[in-house]
């Protein structure tokens, strides 16, 4: 279908359902809050039992997400030490390699067993498609960094990684996109890398997005659309086809472990339809973790179990922060929202409605390392995470332009319509809410009881319910610090016992974290969007000790 994935430029109507679609999330999230509030005032007997309803359908999802959480961690632990180059060796015969022995029989362990078993099923899915195979010696990579006031020592580790990987770095090319207004040092410190690292790449381009094109605003999605742009150029001059290019979009700070490329390579070879899919990896915060907070800590920590979470559930996988495509796909659609702050996501929905619903996200099971949010000061590192969870909650400017995509595609299957829309709606609603009822409104029916209430057996026992529901909690939040102690890198300190009982105290702030740097960003983001006033893009910055302060 042709659809505009922007809110800019709609005719009347589109603009009504706009409006309408803007206004419903931020309209739901306070008449949920407000609801609960004024009900336990006026009908506290009702308020209770719907809390209780509540808080027992948040412990069942609790531990459904726990046990997911789990099974995808044992997943990227097994695959940690799969050989990706003998796996895509594997592709060039797929007879050959199904004929092969399985691990079993070779007195493999359970992790090497179900690992081949994963890739026998990926392998067969490939060969069941008849669709052309192609070779590894032909893919090319295209990396895509953004850069508006990162300095050298932020972007510099991520450059070498690329440079040091076990995918040749001579099929690499890397695009280093600095906007226009950055200051005259980084685009300097930009130029100074381009010539220091050039020869180790395919090549090494320096881009410079220009202000004020007409129709963009000052987002991300912009100015690699840009470079996306010049790339385009460039493998067309070398005559490379498009669908033989990878294309990644990596935060400034974005370091990839060595292995990173071969596994997306693999991960696009034995996909069906590969061009018509996102490869999203799990990320983590690793590059500053011994430096940031314990808040930032434990916050990023979440996002990363979050995104293990999704992992177990492709259908409804979204992209999120850095991730690959292919060029094909990104150009056939048209690059990345100009308009819009939210491009990670975007660009996902965007290629989901230009395929007519035949657009996918293959997770991948590996990781890349980014920064945690941290500033100078203490108090500045919170008002700085507070602004990042913040616009990564106005990731709900989607939900209006998807949903008048939906209501105008006659080729997208209705199930995949309310699926998607629900969950986008439902995650964005439970991101706003959550927080405020399992930590301070839910004890409101008990606070302003009165004494027809109070003489309820369901005020004696509301509690008693409550209370048994967060200690069933704890079980969950220990799985939590466990996984979040196996998952965080060597700690460069001496990594003592009462070190790891300070890890793992940390986790006592996340009622702290819920409120303030989750429920509340989630908040303001959605009454900003119903009350029209734009959010503008903040960068987040970056700050990392020198070696002589650590």
């Amino acid at each position: 279908m042709i659809f505009t994935y922007s809110r800019c430029n709609l005719d009347r109507r589109q603009r009504t359902l706009q409006r309408f679609f803007e206004i419903l999330p931020g309209a739901t999230s306070w008449g949920i809050l407000l609801g609960f509030i004024l009900l336990s005032l006026w009908e506290p007997l009702v308020a209770a039992a719907l809390i209780i309803a509540f808080d027992l359908y948040w412990i069942l999802r609790l531990f459904y997400m726990n046990i997911f959480l789990a099974l995808s961690y044992a997943r990227l632990s097994w695959e940690r030490k799969t050989d990706w180059l003998k796996r895509i060796d594997d592709t060039r015969d797929i007879d050959r390699s199904l004929r092969r022995p399985q691990a079993a029989s070779s007195g493999n362990k359970l992790p090497e067993i179900i690992s081949e078993v994963i890739n026998r099923r990926e392998l067969a899915e490939l060969k069941n498609s008849g669709q052309t195979v192609p070779s590894y010696d032909d893919i090319y990579q295209l990396v895509i960094m953004p850069v508006v006031r990162e300095s050298r020592d932020i972007v510099e580790p991520g450059i070498k990684s690329l440079s040091e990987g076990a995918f040749p770095s001579r099929r690499i090319l890397v695009v280093l996109a600095v906007e226009e207004r950055s200051s005259p040092e980084i685009r300097d410190a930009a130029q100074r890398l381009a010539a220091e690292y050039r020869g180790r790449f395919l090549e090494f381009l320096v881009t410079l997005h220009p202000d004020g094109i007409a129709g963009e605003a000052r987002v991300k999605g912009a100015n690699a659309t840009f470079a996306a742009k010049v790339a385009v150029g460039f493998f067309t001059e070398k005559n490379i086809p498009f669908e033989n290019v990878i294309v990644s979009c990596f935060d400034a700070d974005t370091i990839v472990n060595p292995d990173y490329f071969n596994c997306l390579t693999y991960s696009y070879i034995v996909t069906p339809n590969r061009t018509q899919a996102s490869y999203q990896p799990i990320p983590v915060y690793h590059n500053n973790i011994w430096e940031a907070p314990a808040f930032a800590r434990v916050l990023d920590i979440g996002s990363s179990f979050f995104q293990l979470i999704e992992a177990t559930n492709p259908e409804q996988l979204v992209t999120f922060s850095s991730h690959s495509m292919s060029f094909q796909a990104l150009v056939d659609v048209g690059y990345w929202p100009v308009d819009m702050i939210s491009d990670d996501s975007a660009i996902f929905w965007k290629s989901y409605i230009h395929y007519d619903g035949r657009y996918r996200v293959i997770p991948l099971a590996t990781t890349l390392s980014m920064d945690i949010t941290q500033a100078k000061t203490w108090r500045k590192t919170l008002v700085n995470v507070y602004k990042q969870k913040r616009r990564w909650a106005w990731g709900v400017e989607n939900f209006p332009i998807l949903m008048r995509a939906f209501l105008g595609s006659p080729t997208i299957p209705l199930r995949q319509k309310l699926r998607h829309s629900f969950k986008l709606f439902e995650g964005h609603i439970s991101w706003a809410t959550w927080p405020f009822l399992l930590t301070f409104i839910g004890w409101l029916p008990t606070l302003f009881a009165g004494r027809e209430f109070s003489h309820t057996v369901l005020y004696y026992t509301g509690p008693r319910i409550t209370t048994t529901i967060f200690s069933l909690a704890s079980i969950g939040l220990l799985n939590c610090i466990i996984l979040s102690l196996l998952l965080l890198p060597k700690n460069p300190a001496k990594n003592t016992f009462w070190t790891k009982m300070g890890q793992a105290l940390e986790w006592l702030s996340v009622p702290f974290i819920m409120i303030f740097l989750s429920g509340m960003p989630a908040l303001d983001a959605q009454t900003r969007l119903a009350l029209a006033k734009r959010l503008e893009f903040w960068v987040t910055e970056k700050e990392r000790k020198k070696a002589a302060d650590k």
